[in-house]
């Protein structure tokens, strides 16, 4: 029998000819592909991104030791006892767009190494749900706090994109978790984590990737308390929301089902000489018996007894309750194999030493409950929309490798800072641990934000590159608010009295480009010039800007942000070029002598920016009554005050050029590993290794400032070091997240 008919056949060749849209009727009668219920927005499609951009290894980072490793220990295992990890695999935080990260772990070279470590075991995923949510950061400086605008490409991607309805929210969490559906291991979970504003079509969305059958929770968390005021005439909001789905729909994996075979194990206690009593519990109908959270039934006497450090250690653990009237019980949870309600109100908000200030942060023991439930140590988890890193700092606590993404920069410090930090204190424990890397698509990226197909051969991408070339240009002059102008071989604009060179959008701005520069100032006579750039070559500045200030040019170099690929930022004038920062150092070295090597220590001595978000005149125009606020002006941040006198008042806080350092790190010979990078070929397809020219930065010391800690080393620990000439690479980190980098050569 027809599916359609004749009658229904014409209507719909009327429909066509009249350039109208079909009646919804005929999705269903049309494709066979029927679904008892469906989510359909505007603008659905089943296809997802599958680009594949290479990673980029911008920084390597572990916890080292001062000392040179112990002669009794030269085959090394797993793990350097220096915490430099030999072989096996490398956590990964990666920086970047994770629709364009998904999709390049997803189908480039990268996939082979997950599928070697058993594939992606769980996905924990906290997407901003909330579109108004303020995304800006509080900073600390001496007692003062600065509230740090968001970045542009963040704010835009939160407010904008996904903020402009459902459809548009819907369109982008259901192209990614797609992504992670292809990425999860067959018998791999997913967690996501959101509130009433999402709940209902986050689910719809789950059901139909990963099918209604393979829901198992929709989990209850009560953290912090909502709006309790009298005014607020709903009911408080109390609690979010986590979906739990499986791949292959069993419900649980190999280290709950292992658990639940012992459950017989449980005990109870009494006290007896010191020791602890304590007997099996019963396990009724020869099944594992269920417990509520945090609850145990009474269990009978006798069996035999267990020693005191057991007892105290679960005491320690905060397992042990102990009430008056009551047997004392052990406290268990999910991931001990004993099943919990799918409600909890043990967790609380993050507080304490955990809380790093970070928006929509998470406790540490929510995901630990997630990551024990859901995978065994040494399974590989991944959150895709890290924040501060929770995920990745209680994996590594668990012995589970990881992948963590964010889109935002300070995000990704943030991370760096506490991974560096779970590292010390793992090995402060005697613990082993992992190094891990830092990645992004960096100048992959861009040229896809331009069009170039980095699969193409060299010949093609530069033939599309000069195509493109123009509109780029007129892109950064446009985000630059300067004029085109013409007549010139390096210059491209012109703003306020000052000439304006764009550099190249997948190279870094050479000697040799800025030295151009200078022959052509030379000869029109020119004295000022901003140079635009994404990248500079390290070790490019300060001395080409003395040599040019020698001859009567001012060079002003300024990092082109990749805000300038999304067309609104421009439009509403966001985009910040920002100058770049200087960083001076002293190297002390020692030279070798009678059983002792040559060493060589870092002095930072100096760090200049040139930042400014909102100013004095502005501040004091907002200030209508008594109060403060505080802003950057050409690198200064200052807190402006108003009395009740109508009097202002101003008060630089950065007042050493190290208040604007939040770290700073040290490689201690740099240029002795290569970035390499796995490029496909576009004739065979098969994956190639290819030397991209740079080097990786390993970060071999580190000085940060804490929420504890708010102090700075200066001086680095003095390393050992070979004698003869070597590069020395130091990182500067400020209070805003941007990192700059300088090298200097020394000979030992």
């Amino acid at each position: 029998m027809p599916r359609l008919t004749e009658q229904e056949q014409q209507e719909i060749i009327r429909f066509i000819e009249a350039d109208k849209p079909l009646p919804d009727k005929y999705r269903f009668l049309l494709f066979e592909d029927k679904r008892e219920v469906e989510l359909v927005w505007n603008g659905k499609t089943n296809e997802v991104c599958n680009i594949v951009l290479p990673f980029q290894t911008i920084e390597q980072v572990d916890e080292p030791r001062a000392e040179k490793p112990s002669e009794d220990n030269q085959q090394l295992g797993l793990f350097d006892t220096r915490g430099r990890q030999r072989k096996g695999w490398t956590n990964k935080l990666i920086w970047g767009d994770n629709k364009l990260v998904l999709s390049s772990l997803k189908n480039g070279p990268l996939r082979d190494e997950i599928e070697a470590q058993g594939g992606l075991k769980l996905i924990y995923i906290d997407p901003p749900f909330d579109v108004g949510a303020d995304f800006s950061m509080d900073i600390e400086i001496g007692e003062e706090t600065f509230t740090k605008d968001p970045n542009i490409l963040e704010e835009i991607a939160y407010r904008d994109t996904w903020g402009k309805g459902a459809d548009s929210f819907i369109a982008m969490i259901y192209e990614r978790i797609s992504l992670m559906y292809d990425l999860l291991a067959k018998d791999g979970s997913i967690y996501v984590h959101c509130d009433w504003r999402a709940s209902g079509y986050i689910r719809l969305v789950l059901d139909e990737i990963f099918g209604k059958d393979h829901f198992h929770n929709e989990i209850i968390w009560q953290g912090a308390i909502g709006d309790t005021s009298a005014k607020n005439k709903k009911f408080i909001k109390s609690h979010e929301t986590l979906f739990f789905y499986r791949k292959d729909g069993l419900l649980w994996n190999d280290v709950f089902q292992e658990y639940s075979k012992a459950s017989k194990k449980l005990y109870r206690f009494s006290d007896e000489n010191g020791l602890y009593q304590m007997g099996p519990v019963d396990n009724p109908g020869g099944g594992g018996y269920v417990y509520d959270l945090g609850y145990e039934e009474k269990a009978p006497t006798g069996g035999y007894r267990m020693p005191l450090e057991t007892a105290l250690q679960w005491i320690e653990n905060g397992e042990l309750v102990i009430e008056k009237g009551k047997v004392p019980r052990r406290k268990l949870y999910m991931s001990e194999g004993v099943r919990c309600r799918d409600v909890w109100v043990d967790i609380r908000a993050t507080q304490g030493s955990e809380y790093l200030k970070y928006p929509t942060q998470k406790p540490e023991a929510l995901l630990q409950r997630i990551i024990k439930a859901s995978s065994n140590e040494g399974d590989l988890v991944a959150d895709f929309f890290c924040g501060s890193g929770t995920t990745a700092a209680v994996a590594e606590k668990l012995g589970r490798k990881w992948i963590a993404t964010d889109l935002g920069k300070f995000a990704i410090h943030t991370t760096r800072k506490r991974m560096i930090g779970v590292q010390r204190q793992l090995k402060a424990d005697g613990e082993d641990y992992r190094a891990f890397e830092i990645l992004n698509l960096g100048k992959y990226e861009r040229q896809h934000y331009i069009g170039v197909n980095p699969n193409l051969r060299e010949a093609e991408q530069q033939q599309q590159s000069t195509e493109k070339e123009k509109a780029f240009i007129d892109l950064i002059l446009r985000a630059y608010a300067a004029e085109k102008t013409d007549g010139f071989t390096n210059f491209q604009g012109k703003k306020a009295g000052k000439l304006v060179a764009v550099g190249p959008i997948n190279l870094p701005v050479t000697r040799l480009f800025v030295e151009e520069i200078i022959l052509e100032c030379r000869k029109h006579q020119i004295t000022r010039v901003d140079v635009l750039g994404f990248e500079f070559e390290m070790g490019l500045f300060p001395n080409v800007l003395d040599e040019a200030k020698s001859k009567g040019i001012n060079i002003a170099p300024k990092f082109i942000p990749a805000e300038v690929f999304d067309k609104r930022a421009v439009e509403q004038g966001q985009v910040v070029f920002h100058d770049m920062a200087f960083i001076d150092v002293k190297p002390n070295i020692t030279a070798e002598e009678k059983d002792k090597p040559a060493t060589v220590a870092v002095e930072l001595t100096d760090f200049s920016v040139s930042y400014s978000q909102d100013s004095v005149s502005q501040a004091e125009q907002k200030l209508t009554r008594k109060g403060s606020r505080i802003v950057v002006e050409q690198g200064q941040v200052v807190k402006v005050s108003r009395d009740a006198d109508g009097k202002y008042s101003r008060e630089v806080l950065t007042k050493e050029w190290t208040d604007w350092i939040d770290y700073w790190s040290v490689d201690f010979d740099f240029e002795s590993k290569r970035e390499i990078i796995r490029v496909q070929d576009p004739d065979t397809g098969e994956w190639q290794e290819q030397w991209t020219g740079d080097y990786v930065f390993e970060n071999e010391w580190q000085s940060f400032r804490t929420k504890k800690d708010r102090s700075l080393e200066l001086t680095s620990i003095a390393h050992e070091c070979e004698p003869g000439p070597r590069k020395l690479a130091i990182k500067v980190v400020d209070i805003f997240g941007n990192d700059t980098m300088t090298i200097v050569e020394v000979l030992v």
